[in-house]
């Protein structure tokens, strides 16, 4: 009862939830994933749960529910690990190329998916930080999506970007990953629970994201006319 509740409050709809895409799908689940990695990471669609795959995919090969090569775990999450990473690239220099080529067109439309004040949103996030937005980015939903674009729209360097992204990249699949890797294999039972792992990871992602948010929030209203009075 408990963890149904938990699941339909995380989810909402059972395609988000990694136990009923593993059970739809099987071991075709990483492929998926690999596919969701890829369009969160710059194809506009800000919302897949890119994190909680990342942390589902570690605890699924510890705990013997997930298989991608034949060999040991050790080889199939490094396997894991390698091709997510590259995923979590290909995204990023979709995202890029978009933006290089059409970021002006882009930024001049409001709507549902395409979003205007996501995009003003990085675009701060992206003058605050410089390059390192590409790697801190990574950790923040919404603006992991759209800062490539943003980085394109801006003119930067490719191997400047490259680079960067590449490091970005590595911390946020590796980090993800092996924490749901060694929860896993230290506690078995977690996966046929991801929705507790999922909490805590949610515990140390969104939570400093809603404090950066309110202390921006502050920040302009203080910087605001009514709040120079």
């Amino acid at each position: 009862m408990t963890h149904a509740l938990l699941s339909s409050m995380l989810f909402g709809v059972s395609w988000l939830d990694p136990e009923s895409m593993l059970e739809q799908f099987g071991a075709g689940f990483f492929w998926v994933s690999l596919a969701v990695i890829v369009v969160e990471c710059g194809l506009f669609f800000p919302f897949l749960p890119g994190d909680t795959l990342l942390v589902a995919i570690g605890v699924f090969v510890a705990g013997d529910q997930l298989s991608v090569v034949p060999g040991s775990n050790l080889l199939d999450i490094a396997v894991c690990c390698l091709l997510l990473v590259a995923a979590a690239l290909l995204g990023n220099v979709l995202g890029f190329e978009i933006g290089s080529k059409v970021g002006p067109v882009i930024y001049e439309h409001d709507g549902t998916i395409l979003r205007r004040d996501h995009f003003d949103r990085t675009e701060a996030f992206f003058d605050r930080h410089g390059r390192k937005a590409l790697v801190i980015g990574r950790f923040v939903p919404v603006v992991r999506t759209y800062v490539t674009v943003v980085a394109g729209a801006s003119g930067m360097g490719r191997p400047r970007f490259l680079t960067w992204s590449l490091v970005g990249a590595l911390l946020w699949v590796l980090s993800i990953i092996l924490v749901g890797y060694v929860a896993g294999d230290r506690f078995p039972w977690l996966a046929s629970h991801i929705d507790y792992v999922i909490l805590g990871l949610l515990a140390l992602t969104v939570v400093p994201v809603g404090i950066h948010w309110w202390r921006e929030r502050r920040s302009d209203r203080e910087k605001s006319p009514a709040g120079a009075k």
